[in-house]
């Protein structure tokens, strides 16, 4: 770790952080294999936990101490971008209220069947486009028992800033990585062993709570997309439709909630 103090917004070396509002140049500077932003030291303790690698850090003088702590033990001369709250902003485009942000190196994405082989709960997200609905699934996925998350092709990144800092690192906690489309992406879970429970509103679903209380010994929890729900596609792939039932006129919970409520459920099924 090597400390520089930077005092232009402009400098060069801060080009992995600048104007991270704007989606084109988000892409640039968080591509698939390339790098993601990680925001606060909470988030980048846990990044660092599970084994990532910082390209570098930009922090605000007052975080600086903490940081450095946190960075003692990386094995690797990782600069440390020393800057005012204001030419934060100024760079990033936002007020960084949690005075630090590194810009990290992606590991690989593991094997789906790696991930799946001794999993029992397992969440996966088919073609969620908003990046806060993706961390907070992960972040119910932590806090609520799964072994592991899936996404599809096109869900939206995991490791995109957004997702990251809504599910407060833990994306870095749940081993997770990408399916293949269907149907390759049903031999894959059924020859893991999984049973795959959709949650979807059909008229042979089955209510959460009976599910719950004759829980197959290994489940995956699938769920969609903001809009449509899950495709024709992943519902071919389900043994069983799951639905939370609803009342007051309300026929189903964002994607987010309902990943918490069907979590809790399958773990605390009815004694």
């Amino acid at each position: 770790m090597h400390i520089e103090r930077v005092p232009d917004a402009d400098d060069p070396r801060l080009a992995d952080y600048r104007d991270l509002t704007d989606v084109a140049l988000r892409r640039v500077s968080e591509p698939a294999g390339g790098l993601y932003i990680a925001e606060s030291a909470k988030v980048i303790a846990r990044a660092l936990r599970a084994g990532h690698v910082p390209r570098s850090v930009l922090v605000q003088d007052k975080w600086l101490d903490e940081v450095s702590a946190l960075l003692a033990d990386v094995d690797a001369d990782v600069p440390v971008y020393v800057t005012t709250s204001e030419i934060a902003a100024q760079l990033t485009g936002y007020v960084v209220h949690r005075g630090a942000l590194a810009a990290m190196h992606r590991p690989a994405l593991p094997d789906p069947a790696d991930v799946l082989r001794h999993a029992r709960l397992v969440v996966v997200l088919e073609d969620i486009v908003d990046h806060t609905n993706v961390g907070a699934a992960f972040r119910a996925a932590a806090g609520l028992g799964a072994d592991a998350v899936l996404v599809t092709e096109r869900c939206a990144d995991p490791l995109y800033r957004r997702s990251v800092r809504v599910s407060m690192g833990t994306v870095f906690q749940v081993p997770w990585t990408r399916l293949p489309a269907w149907p390759e992406a049903s031999v894959l879970l059924r020859e893991a062993g999984i049973h795959v429970a959709a949650l979807a509103l059909a008229d042979d679903a089955v209510a959460l709570d009976a599910f719950a209380a004759e829980r197959p010994d290994r489940v995956a929890l699938m769920m969609g997309s903001e809009g449509d729900g899950l495709s024709r596609a992943a519902l071919a792939a389900a043994d069983t439709i799951v639905t939370i039932p609803m009342s007051g006129g309300v026929d189903s919970l964002n994607v987010a909630s309902a990943s918490a409520v069907a979590l809790w459920a399958l773990t605390h099924p009815p004694r």
